[in-house]
């Protein structure tokens, strides 16, 4: 009876990485929420709660309480029946997501990974990803 030979990281290291990812998961869903906006306002001019919500698979006062949250951190603006716009705040976040996004798209391609996989593997990975990664990536990418 002898135990693995794995040895586990210390409980300090592993909080740590628990933390980081608690953090993550915080701020995937206003990501998210600009990159749609931003995607559907290029597409069709307007993004609104109904869309929103149909899109993530929400119900309306769950995307509104999103978008609101959203208002509060000065993401977007939106008045009451109205489409949803994104402020300066707002785009950036949205562009920044974009570029990390496409970055690891390509990354996982460039691996031999099938384009609809790795759009899915994406959309999990870019909220979790450190920036020492995504540069390591992105220099991969222009080998």
């Amino acid at each position: 009876m002898g135990h693995s030979s794995s040895k586990l990281v210390d409980a300090q290291t592993q909080a740590r990485w628990f933390s980081r990812v608690r953090e993550a998961h915080q701020t995937e869903t206003a990501e998210d929420y600009v990159e749609l906006i931003a995607d559907l306002i290029e597409a069709h001019q307007e993004a609104r709660l109904s869309d929103l919500a149909e899109r993530f698979g929400v119900s309306h006062p769950t995307a509104s309480k999103v978008i609101s949250r959203l208002k509060d951190e000065g993401y977007v603006e939106s008045q009451p029946y109205r489409s949803i716009f994104l402020t300066k705040k707002g785009a950036a976040l949205a562009k920044t997501c974009k570029e990390r996004h496409q970055i690891i798209l390509d990354f996982l391609i460039r691996l031999g990974v099938n384009p609809e996989t790795a759009e899915f593997d994406a959309e999990g990975i870019e909220h979790h990803i450190s920036e020492e990664t995504l540069k390591i990536m992105r220099k991969f990418k222009k080998v």
